[in-house]
């Protein structure tokens, strides 16, 4: 039984991730730490852990931390685990950071995409992307895992074996998501009011989103094309959970669905939390509600040239915390379901 430290337990990452570590066989949580709820039981700070878990909020004393845990899940905000991650990492602690500042290779996209000059920026090298489904090898050898972005997840899923198989013009993808209003964070912003988004369907930061650049980045590595660029607009839907993203390419000359529906289950046969939805279905945001698999389908426009694949995921899940916890069973030699094989909570 491993023991387990969380940096910031009660945004909704945090909290997701006592909810699954709670079902784990192999992992007990022992340290939780809070910067504005310090001294609190997480029982009254989050009632439905009541009877579940018997934890304070701790102050974050990283060598206190590091001398009682084996592994550290970070879930602060983007831009708060620069200092803390590298010095649990110089402590020889395995840590997966859920925030966004290891996942650019490239220091000079952090100033443009994200507003800040990265400080550390020899551990971007260091840092292993955290996609199972792509980085599995690294990802077992890794002390420092940076956990992917919702989005970026729900659109490399989708695109993988099409890029691999060279089945689509990579110039021509778009990718059209639509989030549920929990992956902007627990704290309290106006766009995110009640009055504000329900009963609204927005797109936002178009042209502009920071996930970007981490979707390029990892297209360009699984194509081998450093100049690949995409066309990538979010949409916020007035629901708590759950992205679907639509992507759209022009298929290569000569490539059948029968090739891309082989790619597919190339792909993906053997991977554990991805399910291929056969026609004449679609993937539904309902069936992966509070689950750590992603679902995905597609349909060959013909009149158009084009393929449109179509992806579902949990955000907080498989696009978050499930995903984290899926890179610790893989870190620790576990089956990378274990813990994780929930069904959906229905209707």
């Amino acid at each position: 039984m491993i023991k387990v430290g969380i940096i910031g337990a009660t945004g909704y990452t945090g909290i997701e991730l006592l909810r699954l570590l709670h079902f784990h066989p192999q992992a007990r949580v022992t340290r939780i730490t809070s910067t504005s709820q310090q001294g609190e039981e997480i029982s009254r700070v989050h009632p439905q852990f009541k009877k579940i878990y018997n934890l304070q909020l701790d102050e974050l004393d990283l060598e206190k931390l590091a001398e009682e845990t084996d592994v550290i899940f970070s879930a602060l905000p983007h831009g708060l685990a620069l200092e803390k991650v590298p010095e649990l990492t110089r402590m020889e602690k395995k840590v997966i950071d859920l925030s966004s500042d290891f996942r650019l290779k490239n220091p000079k996209d952090y100033p443009f995409w994200y507003g800040f000059e990265h400080p550390c920026p020899d551990y971007l090298e260091q840092s292993v992307y955290g996609l199972p489904e792509i980085y599995r090898e690294n990802i077992k050898e890794a002390a420092l895992i940076a956990n992917p972005g919702c989005y970026p997840t729900s659109i490399l899923l989708g695109l993988k074996p099409l890029i691999q198989e060279n089945l689509i013009d990579s110039s021509t993808v778009i990718c059209d998501s639509k989030s549920g209003v929990s992956g902007a964070g627990r704290g309290a912003k106006l766009p995110f009011h009640f009055p504000e988004c329900t009963e609204n369907f927005k797109a936002y930061r178009v042209g502009s989103h920071q996930h970007t650049p981490e979707i390029e980045q990892e297209l360009r590595y699984l194509s081998g094309d450093p100049n690949l660029i995409l066309t990538f607009t979010p949409h916020l839907v007035p629901m708590v959970r759950g992205i679907l993203s639509t992507i759209y390419a022009v298929i290569k000359n000569g490539v059948e669905k029968e090739g891309i529906s082989e790619a597919y289950r190339k792909a993906y046969e053997k991977e554990a939390f991805i399910r291929l939805v056969e026609e004449p279905d679609l993937p539904e945001t309902k069936f992966v509600y509070g689950t750590n698999f992603c679902d995905i389908g597609f349909r060959v426009d013909e009149r158009t040239g084009r393929v449109i694949v179509v992806t579902a995921i949990d955000n907080l899940v498989k696009g978050a915390a499930g995903q984290a916890v899926q890179n610790m069973n893989i870190l620790f030699g576990w089956p990378e379901e274990t813990g994780l094989l929930h069904p959906v909570v229905y209707p």
